[in-house]
């Protein structure tokens, strides 16, 4: 959705494993909070879209940040897991 409006298919293909209803329910909260925008065209067949307001932007930068800083930081963090699993091994 950074890109620009997007359907629910290419929603669902994005998201693998999501169901039509999680789909739909997720949508709906994410426009309750105000994150996200619905336009619904009228056309044989309906089409709708989706895209982020400037509230979800912010949000998606972060969320964004935060997904790069873990994998940079993946290995050292499965490290530490493995140190402070060790001793409880040994017991």
């Amino acid at each position: 959705m950074e890109a620009g409006p997007l359907r629910n298919t290419d929603l669902q293909r994005q998201v693998p494993g999501i169901s039509q209803r999680m789909l739909t329910l997720t949508l709906r909260q994410l426009r309750e909070d105000g994150l996200i925008t619905r336009t619904a065209y009228a056309e044989v067949p309906p089409r709708v879209e989706h895209a982020l307001t400037p509230l979800g932007r912010g949000l998606h930068e972060i969320v964004t940040s935060l997904i790069g800083w873990a994998a940079d930081h993946h290995d050292e963090i499965r490290e530490h897991r493995a140190r402070a699993a060790a001793p409880a091994a040994r017991s």
